[in-house]
């Protein structure tokens, strides 16, 4: 069973307060380029693993997605996503997706926003979503890169020119890594991109597109702190279709 961490007081609060959380899909600055990997939605039925307070659900709906079916394992995230819901073609369901159950054949597209990195059983999660989707259905998703699921510390030093120097532990053994995020102990499962790109393969999809995200020059003009993002890209950015 993946951790619920979520629903652990002091990290939904902390959770809560991130720009994210507040502002939604404009305060996420990898969801311009996701939002690129996503197929025309009109008329199309959807369901988003992860779906936290409901942000890419609504969006769904609003671009002509016919069905929206968000999951997620916490409970105060599905309250905070229902609390904020009006549309009768948004449903949400508490599952834990590392036993994900789902109809076979009864999505056009699948869709998880930095979720994965805490199922420790992928390769069934990434199965079970396979056979919900129609022939031909799109999947696309967002992970914690890998870089950030096997560091040893925030960077310690800098180079010459001032950047900082970020150390991996380990890159390459993967498994459970403990940190401290918002809350103590938060467990996220580190996978090299290699095992991301060979799960989906093995589970029968075909790659369409892999990204490292980084900032865009449009972007930093209006958030110069992300800068630093371009050190190492903070997210990896994939999208698949069903055979």
């Amino acid at each position: 069973m993946a951790q619920n961490i979520y629903d652990d007081p002091a990290f939904f609060a902390a959770y809560a307060g991130l720009p994210r959380s507040v502002v939604g899909l404009d305060g996420a600055a990898e969801w311009p380029m996701l939002r690129s990997l996503l197929p025309d939605l009109v008329g199309r039925r959807m369901v988003d693993l992860g779906c936290g307070f409901g942000w890419y659900c609504r969006w769904a709906a609003e671009a002509g997605a016919a069905s929206v079916l968000g999951i997620d394992l916490s409970t105060n995230m599905l309250e905070r996503a229902r609390g904020t819901t009006d549309d009768e073609r948004i449903t949400y369901e508490q599952q834990d997706l590392d036993a994900l159950d789902l109809p076979a054949a009864t999505f056009d597209v699948a869709f998880s926003s930095l979720t994965l990195h805490y199922l420790v059983h992928l390769d069934a999660v990434l199965t079970a979503v396979h056979r919900a989707l129609v022939p031909g259905g799109a999947f696309v998703c967002s992970v914690e890169h890998p870089i950030f699921t096997a560091p040893t510390s925030p960077a310690f030093a800098s180079a010459a020119d001032g950047h900082p120097i970020w150390p991996l532990d380990a890159y390459s053994l993967e498994g459970p890594r403990t940190t401290d995020w918002l809350a103590p102990g938060v467990v996220k499962h580190h996978r090299t991109i290699g095992t991301y790109v060979s799960l989906l393969v093995a589970a029968g999809y075909t790659i369409a597109s892999l990204i490292e995200w980084s900032p865009s020059d449009e972007q930093l003009v209006d958030h110069p702190e992300w800068t630093v993002e371009r050190d190492r890209p903070p997210f990896l950015l994939l999208a698949a279709r069903r055979h």
